[in-house]
């Protein structure tokens, strides 16, 4: 009997410092990198689960805004940091067209980062003046062939999501406008209201409520399934352009050779704060789609993303700087 007890206890024992184990995978405070300015909506995200987070782990985790060529500022300071699971980075769109964009990152995109989770989706409204000439994608498509060159399109930035919306859209297309690059999304709004420009592609929550005033029209949003806040637009695909499918994401990443067992942690972490009510809520109030995936899918996500990007930068012939 007395082995029997000692056999349990030894179990139990060992069942417990496993989970002690588990309990000091973080024995610091995590350092949260936003690779962009604050106040925008990454780091309104990044706060928001790193609060969850620490709430969770018992840890503070201290998130610093490190903006700069396009995430690459921040994104570095994480492929170089310790590979302990307690640097992250939330990372966005740019990081799958970074590496066909810029002629020597200093990092390896692929090697350095690992992917811990997909955070969240969103999809792109494609908005036009009233004066455009179409009134749905496939006149806008006709137009362009007849037309060629004679439209623009507004981003808020070379190298933006919305930039490559309507790159893409043009491959698919086999149309051509010229791009009209600006310093954020405030300005490009200001000229296609006047009719400077005469589309742009950008978030939802932007963009519907311009097209609620009837300043704009709406001609299809971006994804490959129509968006719950404006349901009664149509997706590319169902609108003549099938396949087309693009639009924002955010992910969090750590230092590349980070131990599966702590990025696996981390993932858990992440994807219990993403499923809570309030945070959900507040995601899809800001148009966003929770995701919350495992590492593994991330990873496939990025390079798949990373394929599509590096073709329609090929093609479109935008040369890296």
């Amino acid at each position: 009997m007395r082995t029997k007890w000692m056999g349990v206890l030894a179990i139990a024992a060992a069942l417990a410092a496993g989970g002690a184990t588990a309990q000091q995978v973080f024995t610091k405070p995590l350092r949260l990198i936003v690779p962009f300015a604050p106040g925008g909506a990454t780091d309104y995200m990044g706060r928001m689960i790193g609060q969850k987070m620490s709430e969770s782990i018992g840890q503070p985790v201290v998130v610093e805004n490190k903006p700069g060529a396009n995430a690459i500022v921040g994104t570095d300071l994480v492929a170089k940091a310790a590979p302990d699971g307690h640097t992250l980075v939330l990372n966005a769109f740019g990081h799958a067209t970074n590496p066909y964009l810029v002629a020597k990152l200093p990092y390896d995109t692929l090697k350095d980062l690992a992917p811990v989770t997909l955070l969240v989706t969103g999809p792109l409204l494609l908005v036009a003046n009233p004066a455009v000439p179409a009134n749905n994608v496939k006149e806008l498509i006709a137009y362009l062939k007849a037309n060629p060159d004679k439209l623009n399109f507004a981003s808020g930035g070379s190298g933006s999501s919305q930039h490559f919306a309507a790159e893409l859209f043009m491959n698919m297309t086999g149309t051509k406008m010229t791009h009209i690059p600006y310093k954020g999304t405030a300005p490009a709004y200001v000229d296609l209201l006047s009719g400077a420009t005469a589309l742009l592609f950008d978030n939802m929550v932007t963009a519907l409520p311009q097209v609620k005033a009837g300043k704009l029209k709406a001609l299809a949003v971006s994804s490959a399934q129509r968006a719950s806040q404006a349901p009664e637009v149509p997706t590319m695909s169902e609108s003549g352009l099938p396949g087309y499918d693009t639009g924002i994401w955010h992910g969090f990443m750590t230092t590349g050779g980070t131990p599966k067992n702590v990025v696996d942690r981390l993932n858990r972490e992440i994807v219990k704060a993403v499923n809570l009510p309030d945070v959900k809520e507040q995601f899809i109030a800001r148009g966003l789609v929770p995701v919350g995936s495992t590492p593994e899918q991330f990873d496939a996500f990025i390079r798949s993303e990373m394929a599509k990007w590096s073709k329609v930068i090929k093609d479109a012939g935008i040369k890296a700087e």
